[in-house]
């Protein structure tokens, strides 16, 4: 089922997420939801508290970049309980991002090119590694969504005050999407 996405400017956003219990018997049907949602908003990443729950959950697929970035063919994974532990500060590159919280948006966004993570698999296997490149800025990306942060959060100065005016027009309403989404009201 396609779950309608949060947008900024609802609660849920900014909470930080509880660790999912891995034995509750909805939580199948909830990640094909989750699939199922970005698969129809053509996204490559979402984030649990994006559908409204409060969760350690995220799936990304990376296979629609393909042709970008041929090594992500194929990547479709599901992340439980992820989170960050270390960043390597050595290497940081600016990329514009954007989200499906933040319709109509992007900014450019600078990040550590390598993060070391630890999170649960599909067959909630530990996983304790060094993730760098694409995939560890769509880590970071998703997992601030676990963290209570948006993307818009990491930038800074007069960038930051150029948005007040586009964040407004979210808060109100004011955009177009080509897919399901719950306001804040």
């Amino acid at each position: 089922m396609v779950l309608p996405i949060y947008t900024f400017g609802q609660p849920v956003l900014r909470q930080v997420a509880e660790e999912i219990d891995i034995t509750d018997p909805e939580l199948p049907q909830f990640v094909q939801d989750m699939w199922d949602t970005l698969a129809r908003s053509g996204g490559i990443g979402l984030a649990a508290p994006q559908v409204g729950r409060s969760v350690r959950v995220v799936v990304i697929d990376l296979d629609p970049i393909k042709d970008d970035y041929p090594q992500y063919a194929g990547y479709r994974h599901v992340f439980y309980n992820p989170f960050i532990e270390e960043y390597d500060k050595t290497n940081q590159e600016s990329m514009d991002e954007g989200c499906l919280s933040l319709p109509g948006m992007s900014e450019s966004v600078k990040r550590p090119t390598r993060i070391r993570v630890t999170y649960l698999d599909d067959e909630f296997q530990e996983h304790d590694e060094w993730v760098d490149g694409y995939l560890a800025r769509v880590m970071q990306h998703e997992f601030d969504h676990l963290d209570g942060k948006v993307y818009t959060d990491r930038i800074q100065g007069l960038r930051k005050q150029l948005l007040k005016g586009k964040l407004n027009d979210l808060l109100k309403g004011r955009f177009t999407c080509d897919y399901k989404v719950k306001l804040k009201r």
